[in-house]
């Protein structure tokens, strides 16, 4: 099918052919491809019709396997959305209302964006045999018995990219964490004549020699642009540090560094200064992770009290730790008058006996409820 949400049935379609053996299992498939989905209200990045992403589709010869295949999956989305887009996620179990149609499991990655909403930034499904089953793929056995295999299926998509953007830019445009972005460092030389220019030029040759390798930058020695201008065009593309240098900073062998996350500036020597931007740049990328989650700790809470929940969702807003039956009626009746969905039952969540926020009865553990894109 060349125009699908997702590639299960081209996958299993397959696999029914090229499984026959214990000896083919486990067997992984990894793609990167266009889904459409048929959305009504479009949202850049978030929610469009058409988007790229990754699919990963596994086949297993137990259910230990695939469910170790899930996690181990989960764990990975986990820390690439907080190693490198410094974005904080919370890993759960999603309720049987948002498992992915035809899942035993399905774990998520949440994440908490500037205005407090949440954002599902990937999924990890335990199919079950479900999918085996639909499609006829059984596995020879050491004995010689004919068995279903188990199966797995994970993905992300471009709605990282807006995760990414809202996570950590600002109305000056993009803030992009270093082991990311494209550019790590931008130099933008200023002079005036052409005897300050021969001047920079050399002292630039000499400071940016043992560069490569390092990280990434770019001179931006344009002349037809002002250096205000350039300032700003690099602002808004994210680059994390800027480096400004003039005929003075010549003169007193040192630069001006600009962070993009915070836009701390600072005079530095050049001694040693490959080394301080390396650290910088290490630094700009915790202070980013720290930040947002500093934010999501702020605004985690705590709720009892229905008639409450209703008045803080949507001020202050935020992720709420509520108590909930498990039952899909008090689930609809959350969403239908709140707006809000159980984004997740978080991973190692901790037992606590309490009332269902909405109907009263029994309750062992809190689930995370939000708004969401």
């Amino acid at each position: 099918l060349v125009i699908r949400p997702t590639s299960e049935t081209v996958i299993w379609s397959m696999y029914k052919n090229w499984i026959q053996s214990y000896r083919d299992l486990p067997l992984l498939i990894n793609q990167w491809a266009n889904v459409v989905r048929w959305e009504m209200r479009t949202r850049l990045f978030l929610r469009t019709m058409e988007f790229l992403w990754q699919e990963g589709h596994t086949a297993h010869a137990t259910e230990k396997e695939a469910e170790e295949e899930t996690l181990r999956i989960l764990d990975v989305y986990t820390r690439f959305a907080e190693d490198y887009l410094a974005l904080p996620v919370i890993a759960g179990l999603k309720t049987e209302k948002e498992r992915f149609a035809g899942a035993l499991r399905t774990y998520c990655i949440e994440g908490m964006m500037q205005d407090k909403r949440a954002l599902q930034a990937g999924t990890s499904h335990n199919l079950g045999q479900n999918f085996a089953k639909a499609f006829d793929v059984k596995f020879q056995d050491e004995n010689g018995d004919l068995r279903y295999v188990w199966a797995t299926s994970w993905g992300v998509s471009t709605r990282l990219v807006g995760a990414l953007i809202m996570t950590h830019s600002d109305d000056n445009g993009l803030v992009l964490p270093p082991k990311l972005a494209p550019l790590q460092v931008v130099v933008v030389p200023i002079w005036s004549t052409e005897e300050h220019q021969k001047a920079i030029r050399a002292k630039l040759d000499s400071m940016t020699k043992d560069w490569d390798g390092a990280f990434s930058y770019k001179i931006d020695d344009r002349e037809n642009y002002r250096p205000g201008w350039k300032f700003n065009e690099w602002e808004k593309q994210g680059v994390p540090i800027r480096i400004e240098i003039g005929p003075k900073d010549v003169e007193q062998d040192q630069v001006v560094i600009v962070r993009r996350d915070t836009g701390d500036k600072k005079f530095r020597s050049i001694d040693n200064l490959k080394e301080h931007i390396s650290t910088l740049l290490t630094t700009i990328q915790d202070d980013l992770f720290k930040k947002a989650k500093d934010l999501r700790e702020r605004n985690i809470f705590v709720c009892d009290d229905y008639e409450q929940f209703k008045k803080d969702i949507d001020d202050p807003g935020g992720f709420f730790r509520v108590h909930w039956c498990g039952e899909r009626a008090c689930e609809d009746r959350l969403q239908d008058e709140t707006k809000a969905t159980i984004r997740c039952i978080p991973m190692n969540n901790e037992k606590e006996t309490g009332s269902c926020l909405l109907c009263g009865k029994s309750s062992q553990e809190r689930v995370v409820v939000a708004k969401a894109y």
